[in-house]
């Protein structure tokens, strides 16, 4: 097992050390949409190291010009595309795109890894770098432990003062909770727990990062984030695509694998969490994994929901029902949505619940946490045409539109006291000029400087994984678990409306 190296720190905003980046699965989607154009940002904001090159692996025989030509495509398309449109910046462009090479070869195979041991020495020759790699395994989730191995094997993972060498794992990080132990173990035979950052690309948005600091640096917030004044909590990550051309993935996953240990699970220690000492990685996540192991154990039978979706309507266009798209099995019971009903036990939070949704073939695109404080009494107003009081809510709006919405009560003009609700509204947009983003800048520019705030330590992956697993059990007698129905671009099934309905309470409305 590998022992922690303390290296020096980069403060943020410095330009990233000098490093070499090695890309396991160089030829896929992911490399091409999403990796490429984050690097390409952060050369253009000067953060990407003044001595860097970027090795792309990949099992396709192709040269370091063809695999050029394939990811200067990809960055212009991103460049055109209608999310991100920007001028491409055709000199620092160029610049990245001469520091890319390629190497073919079987991830299975020893001499593979021998052979990108010794490019990286010429490379780093060439450039006098001085050995930091960061190496990315954009791979499926099977060939993780099997390329850690072989790093370890060929020595490429080892540490010195004056050298890191760091790994980056994309979920999903097992799919249980005994895989997750075992995939944890397998990579610190080779990697201290130091040198693995577990990606959650969702955790490379703006408005995420942003929930510290809305709860942390205003003083209107946190005395009132507690028990004594908020009622529930809701955290919804909702999505209007269905399964698409993922169906292979999604048959063997579902929404509570792809989801739920990772997205929402995030949102929700992030809610949650007590003050951190410091904002040091370590301390953050600390605070994040007890909010974790101190959710109460649940009854999956009354206290989850997993739907499917079927076939629905959105502005009048029709939409296929999950086991009418291609490659899923006519009778599948894969969930595309789930509800769940949590408790805390601690201080904070005792008998606050949080209620978590998510779901594919949505009426909205939507990700959001509703902050529901407690209503007032009405003893003030009894003898008013007031009837009700609706409880205030703070909203944090994490995509597509990000932003913050404060609900409060003001009185309506005229001679009869009846009190409505106004919204103070904040948008992003409309304060701070977002730069074009794949969200994954951030994270792969933490990885550079060493930073792992925004990556999972192992606990609290296996923390996640021991909350769902009572659900994932019971889910997996198909005859005495429920599968309830909804039609895509709708709101999600009606058990899930039902779960606060019998607490008298209700889901946000998406729409």
């Amino acid at each position: 097992m590998a022992q922690d190296i303390e290296h020096k720190t980069i403060a943020h905003g410095e330009r990233a050390p000098a490093c070499s980046m090695v890309i396991f699965g160089a030829g896929g989607d992911l490399t091409k949409r999403l990796l490429i154009p984050a690097l390409y940002n952060l050369a253009r904001t000067n953060l990407l190291p003044e001595k860097f090159s970027l090795v792309g692996v990949d099992r396709l025989d192709m040269s370091d010009e063809d695999f050029r030509a394939q990811i200067d495509a990809a960055l212009r398309a991103f460049a055109n595309d209608k999310h991100y449109a920007q001028k491409l910046d055709e000199e620092r462009w160029t610049a990245l795109l001469s520091q890319i090479t390629y190497l073919s070869g079987d991830f299975a195979d020893l001499e593979t890894f021998t052979r990108l041991g010794a490019k990286l020495d010429g490379i780093d020759k060439a450039q006098g770098k001085s050995g930091n790699v960061l190496f990315y395994l954009a791979v499926a989730s099977r060939f993780f432990g099997p390329v850690v191995d072989q790093l370890g094997k060929a020595g490429l993972v080892t540490e010195t003062q004056d050298r890191w060498r760091r790994v980056v794992v994309e979920k999903p990080f097992g799919h249980d909770v005994e895989s997750a132990k075992a995939l944890n173990a397998q990579l610190r035979k080779s990697l201290s727990e130091q040198q693995i950052y577990r990606m959650d690309h969702f955790l490379g948005k703006e408005t995420v990062q942003n929930i510290m600091m809305m709860r942390f640096a205003n003083t209107i917030f946190e005395p009132l984030w507690n028990r004594d004044h908020i009622d529930h909590i809701q955290i919804t990550v909702a999505e209007t695509v269905g399964v698409e051309r993922r169906a292979g993935f999604y048959e063997t996953t579902g929404a509570m694998r792809d989801m739920v240990p990772n997205h929402l699970f995030q949102l929700l220690a992030l809610t949650a969490m007590e003050p951190p000492a410091s904002l040091s990685a370590n301390a953050v996540r600390t605070e994040k994994t007890k909010v974790l192991t101190a959710v109460h154990p649940m009854n999956a039978a009354t206290d989850s929901v997993r739907g499917q979706y079927g076939a629905g309507e959105r502005a009048g266009q029709p939409l296929k029902a999950y086991r009418d798209e291609e490659g899923v099995a006519p009778a599948s019971k894969t969930e595309t949505y789930v509800a769940m009903k949590l408790t805390i036990d601690n201080w904070r939070w005792a008998g606050v619940p949080f209620y978590l949704r998510t779901g594919k073939s949505m009426a909205l695109r939507n990700s959001e946490i509703l902050i529901q404080f407690k209503r007032p009494p009405l003893s003030l107003f009894k003898d008013t045409a007031t009837e009700e009081l609706t409880p205030n809510s703070l909203l944090l709006k994490l995509q597509p539109d990000e932003g913050a919405a404060l609900s409060f009560g003001a009185k309506i003009p005229g001679p009869a006291i009846h009190i409505g609700q106004v919204h103070m509204d904040f948008h992003y947009k409309d304060y701070f000029q977002n730069a074009p983003s794949t969200g994954y800048e951030t994270l792969i520019y933490d990885c550079m400087i060493g930073d792992a705030t925004l990556f999972q330590r192992s606990d609290a992956v296996i923390a996640g994984w021991e909350i769902v697993q009572p659900m994932l059990d019971y889910w997996a007698d198909g005859d005495k678990a429920p599968l309830a129905t909804y039609a895509a671009g709708s709101d999600g099934p009606q058990e899930a409306d039902d779960l606060l309905g019998k607490e008298h309470r209700a889901w946000k409305k998406l729409v």
